[in-house]
This record gives C-alpha cells, sequence and structure tokens, in this order.
C-alpha cells in the first residue's frame, strides 16, 4: 500500500486505483455516454430522416383574411402511398395551422397542441393561443428539438386574425422563423410562391374570391410539376368571422398536352 496526496494505492493489484474510478481501464473501451457496454452500435437511435411526407403548404392574405391550403398526399418515398392525409389542423377559432414534411411528427406535434388547447380552457380564464402566439411557442419547441440532435422533421405555417388582421408565420426544423403577407413551403416555394406575389403586386386587393382561385391555380400547377403532390387538397378561410375549413377539394386536370412532351425518355 503507498500514499500519495492523501490516496492510498495498492500496488500489488492490477488496474488503475480509485483515482480513475469510473475512467477508462487498460485494455478496455471506454463506456460513453448515450452507450450501453462501451458498445457504439447500442447507443440512443434518432430519427435521421422522415418516412412518411407531405410536400407543399401555401398561404396569403387577402382584402379581409387569410388563405391557406395544402395537399393530402403522404409519400412513403416516392411511392404515392396515403391519400387521405389531413396536414391542416384547426386550432381554435382564430388560429390554424399548416405542417410539410413527417406525418408522424406532424401527428405528435398535433397531439401535444391540442391538448394544450384542452389545457388553457380548463384553466376558463379568457385566454387561449392567438396565432402569433401558437408560432413563437413552436420556434421554441422546434428549436429545442432541433438543438438535441432529434428535430422534429417538419415545416409549419401558422395564420390567423389577430387584433383584427391578417397573421402569417413560418417555421422550420430547425427554429428559423419569419413573418410574412405569402408564404409557401415545400415545392410551392419555388413553384406558387412568385406566381402568388405576382398577382398580389399586381391585384394589391384581392378579394376572397380571387384567393380562391388563385389557390386552385397554384395546386393545379403542383400537381402538374411536383411528384410528391395530389390533385386532392384542403383549403381553409380565415376571417374575423372565423375559420372555414373546404375540402378535400379536387382539381381537374388535363394531361392532353403530356403525347406533346418528347425527348426526356
Amino acid at each position: 500500500m503507498a500514499t500519495f496526496g492523501g490516496l492510498d494505492f495498492d500496488l500489488g493489484k492490477s488496474g488503475p486505483g480509485p483515482l480513475w474510478s469510473g475512467g477508462p481501464a487498460p485494455g478496455e473501451f471506454y463506456n460513453f455516454p448515450g452507450t450501453r457496454n462501451g458498445n457504439s452500435s447500442d447507443a440512443v437511435q434518432k430519427t435521421l430522416s422522415p418516412v412518411v411526407t407531405g410536400t407543399s403548404v401555401l398561404a396569403f392574405e387577402f382584402d379581409g383574411g387569410v388563405v391557406i391550403s395544402a395537399d393530402m398526399l403522404g409519400s412513403y418515398g416516392s411511392l404515392a402511398r396515403f391519400r387521405d392525409c389531413s396536414r391542416l389542423l384547426k386550432v381554435n377559432d382564430t388560429t390554424l395551422i399548416g405542417a410539410a414534411g413527417d406525418y408522424a411528427d406532424f401527428q405528435y406535434l398535433t397531439n401535444v397542441i391540442q391538448q394544450q388547447v384542452i389545457d388553457e380552457e380548463c384553466l376558463n380564464d379568457g385566454f387561449g393561443y392567438t396565432p402569433k402566439a401558437l408560432h413563437c411557442w413552436l420556434t421554441r419547441i422546434l428549436y429545442n428539438r432541433r438543438s438535441q440532435f432529434n428535430p422534429l422533421w417538419n415545416t409549419y405555417i401558422v395564420v390567423g386574425i389577430e387584433d383584427e388582421k391578417p397573421y402569417l408565420g413560418y417555421v422550420d426544423k430547425i427554429g428559423m422563423a419569419y413573418e410574412s403577407n405569402s408564404l409557401a413551403c415545400g415545392f410551392g416555394a419555388h413553384m406558387a410562391l412568385p406566381i402568388i406575389r405576382d398577382y398580389k403586386e399586381k391585384n394589391p386587393n384581392i378579394s376572397e374570391a380571387q384567393a380562391v382561385a388563385l389557390i386552385d391555380r397554384c395546386m393545379k400547377l403542383l400537381y402538374y410539376r411536383d411528384a410528391r403532390s395530389l390533385n386532392k387538397y384542403q383549403m381553409a378561410v380565415i376571417t374575423k368571422d372565423g375559420i372555414d375549413v373546404r375540402g378535400p377539394l379536387k382539381s381537374e386536370a388535363n394531361w392532353e398536352i403530356a403525347q406533346m412532351i418528347k425527348g426526356y425518355e
């Protein structure tokens, strides 16, 4: 037995003394946090990529309200597997969200939000979720999960009426968030959003009927161009009178021009 620095060491035994308790032992693998038995194959598994996904969500203001739309296809990889997946969630009479990305993560967060709404109603204090409050809450949730390297693989668009004015907020899976009068995610951010912005620039005060027609035009375009889209979609119109969720709706497509497209075989 030897003493060094106030600690006793048994020199007659092989291996580290108490100074190294819990540390790496000679000839053995270190048991890193998050693993079992020092085997990296036993590490805690996290979602590395989405499985069943939804694509574009479109939303923009019109004179007196907001319109939002999302198709109802759930793609299993490249397979158009599920054709009745609603990606619009009515939170209350003033707030609605649309989601793109992993459908399972959307279902999980839907359950969380619905329970939060029930808890708020049980308090009976006259307060509830507003679009801005829900948008802010979503940014914290998504950024927190991203910081844990286990993101909710979604992009959300939050719309509604707050202080008698339209509100539109965007937040993605890493917590990046912003507000705008026209929003889109998925393939629609590249194909449909420029059309919406151009139309609104030429018609600053578009009516509800014009907004509904523009949404149908954009959803039909995405059906033509986006391999993960479907011509069956839902649409919601939000005004000071409440939320009107419409659908499933169907865009009538015309594929006669397809026989004229050559050179891509």
